[in-house]
């Protein structure tokens, strides 16, 4: 009887269809469009190698403290592989190693680490599209005046790169335009929009602008309708559908729109490739393009600002 029963929980469990691999998908923040689409493409890429994606992020897209606790607890747990976006490019480094050392490969995706224990990293070529702000911005202020830019925060390596690549661009090609200085909005609007009216008093000559993520974006174009300073051009990263109503509008001149489904997709393939015994690229450039209003009816333009995220 013993045998019988021993028989029949083997057969039972042999039956047991094998939990499914989880990976682990940590943005710099949860509610934004960009990190909903960067989702839809990680579970995309998840279903398809039959795997489950735990989404979880940070409130605050400067939380650089919760970003690293997010990342020890999915360590700890032993997920099959984790995608990271990390706040900063420094303190996310230890906890990366320390998941390379257990064996749980972590791409990165939108923004680099000062690691290379990473299995792969996926995102905008940022400092590209700095410089491809800075032509655009130069060319619509005929390429003379005063310049800031509105930035996200230090440590940030996305939009460090996208800093260096705006101002090395307008120092190179454009001597008589002049970049007045950097300021840091901290993904807080309201202080974007008050660095932005700062700027504003003190160069009353300032012929353009530079916002180099979304939060300052927002703010930066607040300020300006504020004053009604429609004559300084505002050139941007990132879109959302207010940002795009700005841009139809001529409160913006030009948004520099990244990829954000292909960052999902591609970092959490990568991992799977790796589960399943393969070698993903050590890189793969998610692609950036400028948008301006002409280019609002194409079909391929629409795609990228209003990506169909529902569909999961």
């Amino acid at each position: 009887m013993r045998l019988f029963c021993v028989l029949v929980l083997l057969v039972f469990s042999s039956c047991r269809p094998a939990p499914k691999r989880v990976i682990g998908v940590v943005p710099k923040g949860a509610n934004h469009i960009f990190w909903l689409t960067v989702r839809a493409g990680a579970e995309k890429a998840a279903a398809e190698c039959g795997a489950e994606v735990e989404w979880n992020a940070p409130s605050l897209e400067v939380d650089a403290s919760r970003q690293m606790e997010i990342v020890e607890s999915m360590v700890n747990r032993r997920l099959a592989g984790i995608a990271l976006a990390p706040v900063d490019r420094r303190a996310l480094v230890r906890v990366v190693d320390r998941a390379a050392n257990l064996g749980i490969p972590v791409a990165i995706f939108d923004s680099a680490i000062d690691t290379t224990r990473r299995l792969t990293y996926v995102a905008t070529n940022n400092e590209e599209g700095g410089r491809m702000a800075a032509r655009r911005l130069a060319a619509s202020i005929g390429e003379h005046g005063q310049v800031g830019i509105i930035g996200f925060m230090p440590g940030s390596a996305a939009t460090e790169e996208r800093e260096r690549g705006f101002a090395n661009e307008m120092r190179e090609k454009y001597p008589r335009i002049e970049v007045v200085g950097l300021r840091f909005a901290m993904a807080d609007r309201a202080k974007a929009l008050a660095l932005t009216e700062n700027m504003l008093t003190a160069y009353p000559a300032l012929a353009g602008l530079f916002a180099d993520n979304e939060s300052s974006t927002a703010g930066a174009v607040q300020a300006l309708k504020i004053r009604g300073a429609n004559q300084v051009k505002l050139v941007a990263f990132d879109a959302s559908e207010a940002l795009v109503e700005d841009l139809r509008k001529n409160w913006i001149d030009a948004l520099v729109v990244q990829n954000p489904f292909l960052m999902g997709y591609e970092s959490t393939r990568a991992i799977c490739r790796k589960l399943e015994g393969g070698t993903p690229a050590a890189e793969f450039d998610s692609g950036a393009k400028l948008v301006t209003a002409l280019d609002l009816g194409k079909p391929e333009i629409q795609a990228l600002l209003f990506p169909k995220i529902n569909a999961r």
